[in-house]
């Protein structure tokens, strides 16, 4: 069994090297860590770059934090002392998680919330807000990746400056510390829902402030993740349809109110992933959502994010087959084979482009006439050509072109015209994996392919007829 050490016992060697034998920090560590390998001990569980304070040889995140205490303890007002810890600590919160770790073992996290806590409470709490800015940065990188030390105290605070705060640099980093909050926790994610914090998101769902309103579309992205292996099942249907309940009607109506591309793909996105259920599909396209977001498109053509996160919105939509036709006859063929043409390089749109047709044409002969007559299956061909190498371009070009023929035969022959044969043919060699899905475009084509029984079962004892 391999001999480990603790960090304080390799902090502890370390600190003699620089204080004792006058060493640099660099060689002290070097030293270190000669030694102990030497007597064979295991230094995996160890942070061997810690920064080390080159006078006493401690380690600077851990001297911080005790120089945060004793600020605490004393009730010392040097806000630029304070300011000068917070930065520091942040400093080395960003470097790993490992750093996070240990801050977190030094009592970083409870040291920040009593911070803020004061802060809140103080007279200038308004006034002065680089120091409350200081200590929401340092808890939003203590959070980052280690969602655990985000308690109910945290939670509260965090709902708290919400309501008082009017300063857009503390609204969203307060945000931001919710939004890391969310990831891969599931238990945190059921408190902020369970915490009422609707209510006060809402308020911040206007026109008046579009990066406020982005971080607020994270938070509710965040909090429909399904990330948390520690949980067999989570809440992110639920959280999705609660929060769609409340705000899914206020944000199709935004769509009209900005021109910001990176807006607008957010608030595609959060749309798109709030739009789990058909009930809630209906209400967007109720909400004249449909049309918002082709004037959307046809206005920014050549915005790869804002037309990526459309095309995904509007296969989500079609999940409603309602909603599905009436997608269709608004007029959205012609739309999806000019965002073809025009990113006909770019393999993300592509992929999300063949996507939506495959959605939109599925089991519905007039949508695939629809699609069939504005001349896109040539556009399809080339795109499918342009990225032969891509496994998920070719696999979805494959539905496309399945969904589109299996109910319409008639086209078969224009699309054979393009060479689609041949280039199905191509992908199945180069993409094994993904054959079944080829064969399948193939075979509705009426090309010769040949399909393989996987598993044919043999029984142990056979029955005899009588």
């Amino acid at each position: 069994m391999a001999k480990v050490i603790s960090q304080d016992t390799f902090d502890e060697v370390v600190k003699e090297n620089v204080i004792e034998f006058s060493m640099s920090p660099n060689d002290a560590k070097e030293e270190t860590i000669k030694q102990f390998e030497a007597q064979g001990i295991n230094l995996a569980n160890i942070i061997k770059d810690l920064n080390i304070n080159a006078d006493s040889g401690k380690p600077v995140l851990n001297e911080t934090i005790e120089c945060l205490q004793s600020y605490m303890k004393n009730k010392s007002s040097n806000e630029d002392a304070l300011l000068r810890y917070l930065n520091v600590l942040n400093e080395e919160c960003q470097k790993s998680i490992p750093h996070r770790v240990l801050a977190s073992k030094n009592g970083a996290q409870s040291i920040l919330l009593s911070l803020l806590e004061a802060c809140i409470n103080s007279d200038d709490a308004n006034s002065n807000t680089d120091v409350l800015e200081a200590i929401l940065k340092c808890l939003n990188n203590l959070t980052n990746k280690q969602p655990d030390i985000f308690n109910a105290n945290a939670l509260a605070l965090a709902r708290f400056l919400l309501d008082i705060n009017t300063n857009e640099a503390v609204i969203c980093l307060c945000l931001q510390w919710l939004q890391k909050a969310c990831i891969m926790h599931e238990i945190n994610r059921q408190n902020i829902m369970n915490a009422n914090i609707m209510q006060q998101l809402k308020r911040f769902i206007s026109k008046e402030n579009g990066k406020i309103l982005c971080e607020v579309l994270a938070v509710f992205r965040y909090l429909t993740l399904d990330d948390d292996i520690r949980v067999e099942f989570g809440s992110a249907h639920e959280n999705a349809c609660q929060i769609a309940k409340e705000v899914i009607q206020d944000l199709t109506a935004l769509l009209e109110d900005f021109e910001d591309t990176n807006i607008l793909a957010d608030l595609l996105l959060t749309i798109g992933c709030l739009a789990v259920r058909q009930e809630i599909c209906l209400v967007v396209d109720e909400a004249g959502g449909l049309k918002l977001v082709f004037q959307v498109m046809a206005n920014n053509l050549n915005s790869v994010r804002l037309n990526r996160e459309a095309l995904k919105l509007l296969r989500a939509l079609a999940g409603n087959d309602t909603v599905k036709n009436h997608i269709v006859q608004e007029g959205v063929a012609p739309l999806l084979k000019e965002i073809l043409q025009t990113h006909t390089s770019n393999e993300n749109v592509v992929t999300a482009a063949l996507a939506c047709i495959s959605t939109l044409t599925l089991r519905v002969k007039e949508n695939s006439k629809s699609f069939f007559d504005t001349g896109i299956a040539e556009t399809i061909v080339e795109a499918m050509r342009a990225h032969p190498r891509h496994k998920t371009v070719q696999r979805n070009g494959a539905w496309a072109v399945r969904n589109m023929v299996s109910r319409s035969r008639e086209q078969c022959d224009i699309w054979l015209s393009y060479g689609i044969e041949d280039l199905l043919n191509i992908a199945m060699n180069e993409h094994p994996t993904v054959h079944q899905d080829i064969k399948a475009a193939l075979r509705d084509l009426g090309c010769n392919v040949e399909l393989k029984e996987e598993w044919t079962g043999t029984a142990e004892k056979k029955i005899l007829n009588s």
